[in-house]
């Protein structure tokens, strides 16, 4: 994802080219804006090689420059040497090298939790914005929402019946401000009530439906 940080991870005693880490990276992260390389092994690699090169960004360039790191070995770890012990082994490796000692205050797990903790920061601080503009975007629309829904309906029955009264009265208002030509389309209705309905009473034909006696019958009941 877009906002995520790749830590590319590849052991210095094989070669970089073949690095699945580095292969995805340049996929997903071709401008190797969010890419951070991290070096491992480099104790283990052969006697008369380093990792120089590679550390100082001449055999791999990346926008931000190659950590190197030397973790636990698997005897360390059956010897239960803790993480303190080795984060100081680590430094007095990095310090002591010869091949190394130049890079050795941007070396280390320590720098590189240092490096991802400034660059998240970042990261985030600069999409605060798109964030806040997201959210208030989203706010807004369920806001739209909330009024075209129109006010809770209420549970008990009391507040079901102002719920309906309060419709009428709405619908009375406004029927009533049609009519006073405060709204449009009063002029229909009038027409409707002047023209259209009775026209259509009489094409009923009541007479042959209902006997005159039963029509005076319900008028005067």
């Amino acid at each position: 994802k877009p906002n995520c940080i790749i830590l590319a991870i590849s052991p210095a005693n094989q070669d970089l080219a073949t690095s699945d880490a580095i292969k995805i990276s340049r996929e997903v992260d071709p401008k190797g804006e969010r890419t951070f390389g991290v070096l491992t092994k480099i104790d283990l690699m052969d006697k008369g090689t380093d990792a120089v090169d590679i550390l100082e960004g001449k055999a791999y360039r990346l926008q931000y420059p190659w950590i190197g790191v030397v973790n636990r070995s698997q005897a360390d770890i059956n010897k239960n040497v803790d993480m303190i012990a080795a984060r100081r082994r680590e430094r007095e490796y990095f310090a002591n090298s010869p091949e190394y000692k130049h890079l050795a205050h941007r070396m280390g797990s320590e720098h590189t939790g240092k490096m991802l903790s400034k660059h998240l920061e970042l990261v985030i601080k600069s999409r605060i914005p798109g964030i806040q503009s997201l959210i208030n975007k989203s706010i807004a629309e369920l806001e739209a929402e909330l009024s075209r829904l129109g006010k809770p309906i209420a549970a008990d029955a009391g507040g079901k019946l102002y719920m309906i009264m309060e419709i009428c009265r709405i619908f009375d208002q406004n029927y009533k401000e049609h009519l006073d030509g405060i709204r449009p389309g009063g002029d229909k209705i009038y027409n409707v009530f002047d023209n259209q309905l009775p026209a259509a009473l009489k094409r009923l034909q009541f007479d042959k439906q209902l006997s005159m006696e039963n029509v005076r019958k319900l008028i005067t009941e």
